[in-house]
């Protein structure tokens, strides 16, 4: 059965009857069927409005369900935001960017996901809508392993929300893949930093397809803070990334991915510092 509601409480309500996948660009969606038949009901986001918007209000980023990642490369958006727009550029072709949208990818919660790390940095949430309400949850916490996440079967992720950072804030993405463009994650990397009177008053990293969910470094970020930022890239060793739990595949072996993590952070670190000069 395939449904297209044009309201959001009529996508709730069919929720209830019964559990749907959800479709929004499809661009997971559809790969991952391959010769398997599709589910028995399809629930279709693409007739709902209100899901579509883009929009910062009272200083939080607003991202419907609906937002391509097209979209975000080119909006106008704060420094804070360029680790995501970056994101956005690495996604798939331009073609995929075009009908792709971030909810999907944290929604697919693939440990490879391009939009997890740099959101993790901004400290994002999400709205999750069901029939017997809202609810919002951190990214962290919505986000539970391989593909597993803390959306109960009758919700809908309406939003991503994101607090806009301070405007010194700078911040970046590196993506290390097999080849430039089209390419699953071998290691991410998203830095967001703020730097006042040239010492680090604020870090935040977050490193992905190193463990089954992309994780955040608070050791490494309270370990920059107070430091100058020409040195960042210097103080970053080894036992600060010790929460990684990378993984061997045909991609790359787990000593390998530990080794990039640890030369992106640090590259990452000096673009930072190179954009807040």
């Amino acid at each position: 059965m395939y449904l297209r509601p044009s309201t959001l409480r009529e996508a709730c309500e069919a929720l209830v009857e019964a559990p749907a996948a959800i479709l929004a660009g499809g661009t997971d969606f559809f790969p991952a069927l391959a010769d398997r038949p599709p589910p028995p009901r399809i629930l279709d986001l693409s007739r709902i409005d209100g899901l579509d918007g883009l929009e910062i209000i009272d200083g939080v980023l607003r991202i419907g369900a609906r937002v391509t990642w097209s979209r975000i490369a080119r909006a106008p958006l704060p420094p804070c935001f360029d680790g995501l727009r970056a994101a956005a550029r690495e996604v798939g072709s331009v073609q995929i960017q075009n009908v792709a949208t971030l909810s999907g990818n944290l929604c697919n919660a693939s440990p490879a996901a391009d939009g997890v790390p740099p959101l993790l940095t901004l400290d994002a949430s999400v709205e999750l809508a069901s029939s017997s309400g809202t609810r919002c949850l951190p990214l962290a916490a919505f986000l539970l392993g391989n593909r597993h996440t803390a959306r109960r079967p009758d919700e809908i992720l309406t939003a991503i929300l994101v607090p806009v950072a301070s405007p010194d804030a700078t911040s970046c993405f590196l993506k290390l893949g097999a080849r430039r463009y089209l390419v699953i994650s071998i290691v991410m990397v998203a830095v967001l930093l703020e730097v006042a009177e040239g010492r680090v008053r604020s870090a935040r990293i977050a490193i992905g397809a190193c463990s089954a969910v992309a994780t955040r470094m608070p050791e490494l970020e309270a370990a920059l803070i107070g430091a100058s930022p020409a040195a960042l890239g210097s103080l970053v060793r080894p036992h600060h990334l010790e929460r990684l739990a990378p993984i061997a595949d045909v991609r790359a072996t787990a000593d390998y991915r530990s080794e990039a993590a640890l030369e992106l952070v640090r590259r990452a670190l000096r673009r930072c510092d190179g954009a807040a000069a």
